[in-house]
């Protein structure tokens, strides 16, 4: 049997060797024997589970990759693969909605019911009539910095405009994702300073980004599939 040196799998990682002395510690891998200098003897079972942890790391959050890598050391595969199936479909689902906000930044009907109750200017309450939002949504939206909305000078209720509406739509789009706030200030404001182009162009990057999780992601499934061959053979 081969064994390996912590050494060499950390050079093969590119990770440092405390790095698989923390995965060690959150019992992801089988324990390993010891020489009789007390050395780590890894096989290619614990090759195989500690290139699947760091594809698992980079594709997916730590926190799954611990569920995951753990429900395969108990032997509960179909509850692992589930775990990661639904990671997927959270992505698909977040690819879907930033194309939709692509599309709504492209579409200027704004294609929602009662467009012909639109006015100038709007109270919080129409606004969030309107959008089918929350008002305590829009209020924490604008504690956010996302919203900037004028107050009426003689009784100080906000104003909200056809643009604040369009803002809205985009941000109640946008947080069925992972979009982080200063990527959705940028997209917000861009709006509000009329220049769409910029607002599509960092919709795209998030698209991108999304398109590259992705990517990572199969690259983990890739490895979790590898690790499961490995050890039918154990």
């Amino acid at each position: 049997m081969r064994y390996y040196r912590p050494i060499d799998i950390a050079t093969e990682l590119q990770v440092s060797t405390s790095a698989l002395r923390h995965y060690e510690a959150y019992e992801l891998i089988p324990l390993p024997k010891r020489s009789a200098a007390n050395y780590r003897l890894y096989t290619d079972l614990h090759f195989a589970y500690f290139r699947a942890i760091r594809a698992c790391s980079i594709g997916f959050s730590f926190a799954l990759t611990i569920e995951v890598i753990q429900a395969i050391k108990a032997g509960a595969i179909d509850k692992a693969l589930w775990k990661v199936n639904g990671e997927q479909a959270q992505l698909h689902h977040e690819k879907k909605v930033t194309e939709q906000t692509l599309d709504l930044l492209r579409d200027s009907s704004f294609t929602i019911k009662d467009k012909n109750k639109w006015k100038s200017h709007m109270t919080i309450g129409e606004a969030a009539k309107l959008t089918n939002v929350q008002t305590s949504a829009i209020r924490h939206w604008e504690k956010e910095g996302l919203l900037k909305a004028e107050r009426h000078p003689d009784n100080g209720y906000r104003m909200f405009t056809p643009m604040h509406i369009r803002q809205i739509l985009i941000i109640r789009s946008m947080r069925e994702t992972v979009y982080f706030l200063e990527e959705m200030k940028e997209i917000v404001q861009a709006v509000e300073q009329h220049s769409v182009d910029a607002a599509e162009r960092a919709t795209k990057r998030a698209l991108e980004r999304l398109t590259k999780r992705n990517q990572l992601q199969f690259s983990a499934i890739k490895e979790l599939v590898n690790l499961l061959e490995v050890i039918e053979t154990e």
